[in-house]
């Protein structure tokens, strides 16, 4: 009986301790519930939200760059392209190969599939091809239910409608590299784009625009169900060019046929540039679209250069043309006076070197109107040696050479103005006065860019104004290079006399109107006469030998070794309202030979046109074929 009664209390111990410690797992897991379900139960929904709601990024349409009346220049297009999904698609292989009885595919594009196909999850669609015609396109839509887990898709893409016209200008863009990405997740998205070159990266943070956003609905394994709500951001921003559409047309058309140029019209009042050519160009799309290596390895090893823009980042020996910036250095130093007379017979002597004049038996006795008229090689030596090479150096800075201008573009380079200074800092040596003689007429080591030159022509004829070039008219907010002035401030003056510019223009004016270098491509229309400079550079040094033997024409020089052509005119002489500035590398003649006649056009063109009167002209296709003089 006691052992019964004993065990019987040690059961009910035992149950007792089962229960209590059932009770306590109990209340334990009831109060993770409640805490879980009740005070927890906002984060939980959340993180279960954002598990079945995906939330993606839209790229913004791309900004249009449009010229100064509105014509697009740089838009958007729609994409079509066909996508595959492999999980749909069951055999890839096979799936493909129907699909390139329908459009072609190239062994690249395959292995490119099933490369992505390896890395991303079976469900996510693949790009097969884009930039589809309408007619691939059509033939794919109808092909459809034969071709398991292929669609099309219609997406967009930049457009550049006037291709290698405003390459240089409006630039390219394209994916961004490794070295761009800044954690900007829209960056890493396949469709978008970055601007790489030109206006379109100088830009391109207003041109980008604010990011979109989509809820995508996907079930436990990622696969969409639904769109939930749809935000598609803020477009970018329209940027506007002060190129004219006619004038940039009419001008890349007039010098196609050189085989290395760059020309520029600007107005010298405002700094706006109203045409930039430079040629060779190239096809802007070819980098939208997807460029091959072979194709980029040509355009980069191309001698030619078809990727710079000549304008901005060709350097170039400045020639006759750099002797409006000696002759106002001299003028405003007082180291010569527009009477101040030079004896020409040819040649100048310095010590025991001769140089020579471009007109071998000389000139005869020249004021400084003559000299520039005739384009006199030793009226400038002389003058150079009287002013001094670092005075000449000062007024050709203030003239915007020696250092990047600042107009909104990349890839400007500086080119080189030298004093003693930068050759004592630069090579070690000392200054010689023969140097000074050859800085005169803008040899040795000179060297400007096109840009330049037009900014000084125009600094010279809008009364001493230290006007700024610019290519867009009302810079947007996050451009990588802002304008130096507030809207509508009147540029600075550089403290120059009018006496000394009256000077240069009168000068200016007689090496075209009145007998001078240039006087064969004068502008015969009453009211549209130009005045200008014309510049021929030596790339390689004439011998002793060679002269004496006559040997200066182009046909007894390779291409290369053949003398660059430069112009500066504007245009009208009694109230200059235009100025451009021309470089035919290698013309084997002189500027006013080669460069003179298309300076010449140009200012025919913008005078008929006048897009400063805020008036659009018709393209030059809308006025049906043009003679474009040779």
């Amino acid at each position: 009986m006691q052992l019964d009664q004993f065990q019987s209390k040690q059961f009910g111990r035992r149950a007792a301790f089962i229960v209590g410690g059932k009770l306590v797992l109990l209340s334990a897991l009831v109060g993770r519930m409640y805490y879980l379900q009740v005070l927890q139960s906002e984060r939980y929904q959340t993180l279960a939200e954002d598990n079945r709601i995906n939330l993606r990024l839209l790229p913004p349409p791309r900004g249009r760059i449009l010229d100064r009346f509105g014509r697009p220049v740089a838009l958007n297009r729609q994409n079509y392209r066909v996508v595959i999904v492999p999980e749909d698609a069951g055999d890839l292989s096979a799936t493909l190969e129907r699909l390139a009885q329908v459009v072609p595919l190239a062994d690249p594009e395959r292995r490119r599939v099933f490369r992505d196909a390896e890395r991303k999850r079976p469900f996510v669609p693949i790009t097969v091809r884009e930039n589809l015609s309408w007619e691939e396109f059509s033939r794919v839509e109808v092909n459809m239910p034969d071709l398991a887990g292929v669609r099309t898709e219609v997406g967009r893409i930049r457009d550049y409608p006037y291709g290698p016209s405003f390459a240089h200008i409006v630039g390219y863009v394209a994916v961004a590299s490794d070295k761009e990405l800044d954690g900007d997740p829209l960056l890493e998205l396949p469709d978008f784009r970055i601007g790489k070159a030109g206006a379109e990266k100088v830009y391109d943070l207003a041109l980008r625009g604010s990011a979109g956003t989509t809820q995508v609905e996907v079930n436990a394994r990622g696969r969409d169900i639904r769109e939930l709500a749809r935000d598609e951001g803020e477009p970018g921003k329209d940027v506007t060019l002060s190129i004219d559409f006619g004038l940039q047309q009419f001008l890349t058309q007039r010098i196609a046929n050189e085989r290395s140029a760059a020309a520029v019209l600007m107005d010298p009042h405002s700094g706006e540039v109203l045409a930039m050519a430079s040629t060779p160009s190239f096809e802007p799309n070819e980098f939208n679209e997807g460029l091959s290596a072979a194709r980029w390895q040509a355009l980069t090893s191309d001698p030619l250069s078809p990727l710079t823009n000549k304008v901005i980042g060709g350097q170039y020996p400045p020639g006759s043309t750099f002797k409006v910036a000696v002759a106002l250095a001299a003028l405003e130093s007082g180291a010569a006076t527009p009477n101040s007379k030079v004896n020409c017979p040819g040649y100048l002597e310095l010590g025991d070197t001769r140089f020579h004049c471009w007109k071998p038996q000389g000139h005869g006795l020249l004021d400084m109107h003559g000299g520039i008229k005739n384009s006199c090689d030793v009226y400038f030596y002389e003058t150079a040696r009287r002013t001094g090479v670092d005075r000449i150096a000062e007024m050709a800075r203030r003239l915007g050479m020696g250092a990047p201008t600042g107009i909104d573009l990349t890839g400007e380079r500086p080119g080189l103005i030298p004093t003693r200074a930068w050759k004592k800092a630069t090579l070690g040596q000392s200054w010689t006065q023969g140097e000074t003689l050859v800085t005169g007429i803008g040899q040795g080591f000179v060297l400007t860019t096109p840009l330049q030159l037009v900014l000084m022509l125009s600094r010279v004829v809008n009364g001493g104004k230290a006007v700024v070039p610019r290519i867009v008219r009302k810079p947007p907010e996050g451009g990588l290079i802002q304008a130096s002035l507030a809207e509508g401030e009147p540029p600075p003056s550089l403290g120059i006399s009018d006496a000394s510019l009256q000077v240069l223009l009168s000068g200016m004016n007689a090496v075209v109107n009145d007998g001078g270098t240039a006087h064969g491509a004068r502008i015969a229309q009453p009211g549209m006469e130009m005045g200008g400079k014309s510049g021929t550079s030596q790339v390689r040094r004439i011998t002793a030998a060679e002269r004496e033997h006559k040997k200066r024409g182009p046909e007894d020089r390779p291409w290369r070794e053949r003398d660059n052509a430069l112009f500066i005119a504007y245009a009208p002489v009694s109230a200059p309202r235009y100025a451009c500035a021309i470089v035919i590398e290698h013309a084997g003649s002189g500027g006013s030979i080669a460069a003179a006649p298309i300076a010449r056009d140009l200012l025919i063109e913008a005078q008929t046109r006048d897009p400063l009167s805020g008036k659009p002209s018709e393209p030059l296709a809308g006025r049906g074929k043009r003679e474009v003089p040779s």
